[in-house]
């Protein structure tokens, strides 16, 4: 079976790119046949080339991001090829896209750099037609894929799609040789992940202090590792390291943080083992939920299951149900308070950091990328037939 894949990839520097990259290399170990198509630069996707498109069995994309380019191709992969199958794994449900992918991508870049909440308010003006262009899509796929059961139950109902077009695979992830906790009494979180406005990171740095206000001599230490210099949908916002650099010393905790900056993926397994559990504290976009609900999930979370580790996560996006499997708990998102509680929780029961990493072990051996690899092959195989 021949695949054409329509996703970003390294050297992007964002999540989808990091799972498209896994993702292909497991199922080329499963024996699929994953090419990549043909591109042109500054131009997307290259949809005309009938020597390539002619012999593919199956089309899929990875969609999320804010990207318009993979959604672009599949409209016109439906228009020019119909006989071709056609699936997506949509990142970011229930919408496909959320904003418009408008082909002038002069525009999009210009609009990119707009101040804030310039970019984001052109989005919600054009979001009816939008959506309509998303659901016309999502008619015409084959099948779609949802990284969480949340996540396709929502992309279902906003999409309008049929029960049997939508599939739930979680999120792959490798796996390694188990490792014991950090044997000192030092309580080691760890925040992983691209580092950008809107991921609570704040929240995090405030709950740290609020632990030592009312524990003067805890013994915790943060480590804020990944990638500082992620590709963002809607541009950036100044020096963002420089800020939170400068809230850690106005909150007196600057001592208390390791910085692992742009961590090679080589070094990544020995840096979550190197911690009790890992903090995720996003926040959903208040901008963003006037488009819809984003109910994904998190690489970050992947790697927490693929080294054995447990997960204090806000309830933002579907992470209450990743966290489901006793592999870890949840904090109100944006709730600085409740996350200090359950980091002092922590701190009285260092137990629990042990219960979260023998469930994380057990999901992160069902989430292995060979066993994820092998549902995507078969979800491929059915549509193909039903194609034919």
């Amino acid at each position: 079976m021949k695949v054409a894949l329509l996703a970003p990839l390294p050297p992007l520097q964002n999540g989808i790119a990091d799972y498209a990259q896994a993702w292909m290399q497991a199922l080329r170990g499963v024996g699929v046949d994953v090419q990549v198509p043909p591109h042109r630069d500054g131009a997307g996707w290259d949809t005309h080339d009938a020597g390539f498109w002619q012999g593919v069995d199956i089309v899929h994309a990875q969609l999320g991001g804010g990207r318009g380019p993979e959604f672009l191709a599949l409209e016109q992969l439906r228009a020019r090829w119909p006989q071709l199958a056609v699936s997506a794994t949509v990142h970011d449900p229930e919408r496909l896209v959320w904003r418009s992918p408008d082909p002038a991508r002069g525009v999009l870049r210009r609009v990119a750099t707009w101040p804030r909440p310039l970019p984001q308010l052109l989005a919600l003006a054009q979001d009816r037609s939008t959506l309509a262009r998303e659901r016309k899509l999502a008619a015409g796929l084959d099948a779609m894929v949802a990284l969480t059961r949340t996540g396709a139950s929502c992309l279902r109902e906003r999409m309008r799609s049929a029960p049997d077009k939508v599939h739930f695979i979680a999120h792959g992830n490798p796996l390694f040789a188990p490792a014991a906790l950090p044997s000192d009494d030092v309580l080691r979180l760890l925040y992983f992940g691209f580092i950008y406005p809107g991921k609570g990171i704040e929240d995090l740095f405030e709950a740290v202090a609020e632990v030592f206000r009312i524990r003067p001599q805890a013994r915790l230490v943060l480590t804020m590792a990944g990638g500082s210099s992620p590709e963002l949908a809607f541009g950036s916002r100044g020096n963002y390291l420089a800020q939170l650099r400068a809230l850690a010393g106005g909150l007196g905790i600057a001592e208390r943080i390791a910085w692992q900056l742009d961590l090679p993926a080589e070094g990544i397994p020995a840096c979550v083992q190197a911690h009790h559990a890992m903090v995720l504290p996003y926040r959903d976009s208040r901008k963003l939920a006037l488009l819809g609900k984003m109910r994904g999930t998190s690489g970050a979370l992947s790697w927490a299951n693929a080294c054995g580790r447990g997960v204090i996560t806000s309830d933002a996006r579907a992470f209450a149900e990743e966290v489901s499997y006793d592999n870890g708990v949840v904090f109100a998102q944006g709730q600085s308070q409740a996350l200090a509680q359950r980091i002092a929780a922590l701190l009285d029961a260092p137990s629990l950091a042990r219960q979260w990493a023998a469930a994380a072990s057990a999901l992160g051996k069902q989430r292995q990328w060979p066993t994820i690899a092998g549902e995507f092959a078969a979800l491929f195989a059915s549509v193909v037939e039903r194609k034919r």
